[in-house]
């Protein structure tokens, strides 16, 4: 038997009385997927966001236009390390802003690398998330469910698992950046080698150092290379320095995604 927990929104912060009496009963929902025990030994459950009709959240990189989500995992017991598997998202356009999520529901799989030490297997925290329409709402929403030492395959973490960005090496791609001093940080050129993913392509720029800001890439095609361009800041105003292997670059197009780690000198 699978087991579920829906939750309802916990906190609607910086929601007036009277906008929560506008927003919609069901504006989101949480449900936990407990999912199952991996042959490597991880355990791969999901968390389930569906949404009011018309309602969107957002992607872990959401655009100037959106909210960043937050995954807390801290209450947590058994489990050494917790790694969120975010599903190929939407590029939204909004009043000439970018926002990067997804409309009406997204099934969020988390693998989980276990430690018996710590405790029984037991997923508990709190997700922070945007919900937009045409108001935006901060929602807080709790979770916690008891994972089981087996359980089955789930169709929809594995339809989520499937429907994740290639890789460099499967999409064939490779990523060079050149690195330029402008007046307030560096100028960022990155030229990526891989086949058009459609008409309109995004691109998203990503640092794993949380002192470097990377603003939203401008992309465009030169013949069979991509082109980005965005600029970096240290985000205490200070000096900084781009480590290019630490650089993740996400390219979307036409509902498929390609997720490069890291690029060279260029």
């Amino acid at each position: 038997m699978r087991l579920s927990l829906i939750l309802p929104a916990l906190a609607l912060l910086s929601a007036s009385p009277a906008l929560a009496e506008e927003l919609p009963a069901d504006l989101v929902q949480l449900q936990v997927l407990p999912g199952w025990r991996t042959e490597s030994g991880h355990h791969m459950a999901a968390l389930r966001l569906t949404l009011a009709p018309g309602w969107k959240t957002y992607w872990r990189a959401p655009g100037a236009a959106g909210l960043a989500p937050i995954l807390d995992f801290g209450q947590s017991t058994g489990i050494a390390a917790a790694e969120p598997r975010w599903p190929i998202p939407e590029v939204f356009h909004f009043n000439g802003m970018r926002s990067i999520g997804y409309h009406d529901s997204v099934t969020i799989p988390i693998d989980l690398a276990l430690d018996p030490a710590k405790g029984p297997v037991h997923l508990a925290g709190e997700i922070e998330i945007g919900v937009c329409d045409e108001i935006c709402v901060p929602v807080r929403l709790s979770f916690a469910a008891d994972l089981p030492d087996g359980g089955r395959r789930d169709p929809a973490i594995a339809a989520a698992l499937v429907d994740q960005p290639l890789t460099s090496e499967e999409a064939g791609a490779q990523a060079t950046c050149a690195v330029a001093p402008e007046s307030d940080g560096l100028g960022l050129t990155v030229h990526l080698a891989l086949p058009p993913l459609g008409p309109d392509e995004a691109v998203v720029i990503e640092s794993s150092d949380p002192g470097l800001w990377v603003s939203e890439a401008a992309a465009e095609r030169q013949g069979g290379t991509l082109v980005a361009t965005a600029e970096a800041l240290a985000r205490n105003g200070g000096p900084l320095a781009i480590d290019r292997s630490a650089l993740r670059i996400t390219v979307l197009g036409d509902g498929q995604a390609v997720d490069i780690r890291g690029c060279q000198a260029g």
